[in-house]
Formats: C-alpha cells, sequence, structure tokens
C-alpha cells in the first residue's frame, strides 16, 4: 500500500513538471525523466503526450502525424492507404464500417486544416471498442522560420463516442502544445523571446444523429469551439502576460506624457478631497 502511494505521489510530481517544461523539449525531457523513474516508464508513456511526428505514405504519397493512437508494435498505420509502415500482418485495424467513417472524417479535417490553419497535416484515427468507438484528431502546423520567428503547434484530440439511440454522447479531451521563437536581428540571442506551453481541456456533449456522417459533423463541430476557446485562452495568458512584462519595463507612452498624466490626476484627487472637506 505503502509503495502504491509513493508510486502515486511520484507520477503525479513527474506530471506536474512536464506541464511547466517547454513543450518543444518534451522528449529530451522525457528521456531523463524515465531514467530517474524507470518504474513509471509505461504510465509516463501513456500519460504524457508528445509533439506529432510526421511520416509520407510510401503507396499514397501524402503525408501523415504518427503517436501511440495509430501504432502497433514498432510500426504506425497511415490513415490514407490503411497501412503499417514497415509492413505488419496482423496489425490493428478499424472495421468496415469504421474505416469508411474514417476516409470520411480524414477528408473533413484536411479542409478545416486548410481552412483555419492554411497548411500543416492533419490525421484522423479510429477504433472499435464494445459498444461504441472512440478517435484522435491530430493537427500540426510548424513555422519553418524564414521570417525571423519559428514555431509549432500541435493538436491532440481524443473522443470517445457512445450511441444512444438517435442521439450520440461525445467526450473530447483536448491537448495542444505551443512554441514560438522569435530571434532579434542577425539571430541575436540576447534578444530572442521564446513562448511556450500547453492546454489541455474536455468537453461533453450529447448531439442528435441520423448517419455515421453525423458523428463527423458532430465531432467536427466540437473540435472548432475547442480549438477556438484553446486559442483565445493561450493568447490571453502567455502573449497577454508579456505584454503586461514588456509594459512593467518600458511604458509604450513617452514619459513626459506619463508625468502630465500624473500631476493632473492628483490635481483632480485635490479638487474632489477639497470639495468633499
Amino acid at each position: 500500500m505503502a509503495d502504491f502511494e509513493e508510486n502515486e505521489q511520484q507520477m503525479d510530481c513527474a506530471l506536474d513538471l512536464m506541464r511547466r517544461l517547454p513543450p518543444q523539449n518534451i522528449e529530451e525531457n522525457l528521456v531523463t525523466l524515465l531514467e530517474i523513474l524507470p518504474e513509471l516508464t509505461e504510465d509516463l508513456l501513456s500519460a504524457v503526450d508528445q509533439p506529432l511526428k510526421v511520416r509520407k505514405d510510401a503507396v499514397e504519397g501524402k503525408e501523415y502525424l504518427v503517436c501511440d493512437y495509430n501504432r502497433d508494435g514498432d510500426s504506425y498505420r497511415s490513415p490514407w492507404s490503411n497501412q503499417y509502415d514497415p509492413p505488419l500482418a496482423d496489425g490493428s485495424v478499424p472495421s468496415e464500417g469504421l474505416r469508411k467513417l474514417e476516409i470520411a472524417a480524414n477528408e473533413a479535417f484536411n479542409t478545416y486544416k486548410e481552412l483555419y490553419y492554411e497548411g500543416g497535416v492533419s490525421s484522423v484515427y479510429l477504433w472499435d471498442m464494445d459498444d461504441s468507438f472512440a478517435g484522435v484528431i491530430l493537427i500540426k502546423k510548424v513555422n519553418d522560420g524564414t521570417v525571423r520567428a519559428k514555431g509549432s503547434w500541435d493538436s491532440i484530440h481524443v473522443v470517445e463516442v457512445l450511441e444512444k439511440g438517435r442521439t450520440a454522447a461525445y467526450k473530447l479531451t483536448s491537448t495542444v502544445m505551443l512554441y514560438t521563437v522569435a530571434s532579434g536581428a542577425k539571430g541575436d540571442r540576447q534578444s530572442e523571446i521564446n513562448l511556450s506551453g500547453s492546454l489541455t481541456r474536455q468537453d461533453e456533449r450529447d448531439l442528435p444523429i441520423e448517419d455515421a456522417n453525423s458523428h463527423v459533423v458532430n465531432i467536427g463541430r466540437m473540435v472548432e469551439d475547442m480549438e477556438s476557446k484553446m486559442r483565445n485562452s493561450l493568447q490571453e495568458v502567455y502573449f497577454g502576460k508579456t505584454h503586461d512584462i514588456v509594459n512593467g519595463l518600458r511604458s509604450a507612452a513617452d514619459l513626459e506624457e506619463a508625468k502630465t498624466r500624473e500631476r493632473l490626476q492628483r490635481d483632480l484627487f485635490g479638487q474632489l478631497k477639497s470639495r468633499k472637506d
């Protein structure tokens, strides 16, 4: 019992630490953490979201994203050809009906990606469950740094679906990892700005369904709403805080103007006080 509680406490501390470290260094930090806590290897690998990696489907010639959700052993399944790379004879694949829904979802989110990200890579993977199905929507957009700035946006949306007649219950868990680095003139590292962070949010809804394609519409709407909320949160928390810090270091207003405003405030306060007296 004591060992279980100790492992649970170590796990909580490890996850809290990973949430506070820069997302662009997650893989490096995770390896270090696993060396310190090898007994938590399986739990940490399943609990810590890592930046998405891009592969290319040799059959279809299209890029796709890989993660634990489309991995079987050391192979990864492509959403385009439904084949594993390296080839795997008995790899897990969705049932025929769910595979059709997976194809439709990939087409829909490919359009979504172009509308909202103007590029990048997206992949959708679905898998069968006992009385329902689940899936993951992955989106990655990388800025290559051609404008003295580089960054990456990784979205991981895990959804569980339970059909209940003419409605379905959806449980969405979304994680966004963002980092951006802006360098000064001629790559001056002293004036480099590094903003990074991650957010995880959940949403649950019961929505009507008419046919299988209704799931694509419902999940798409939930992902769209969630990404909009998380984008606003990231902008407010990280960029808003940076704006406050910069203003605290150097005011955007002219110093003389600030002194004049302060003098007027004192005069006004003095007049109001004299009237009360």
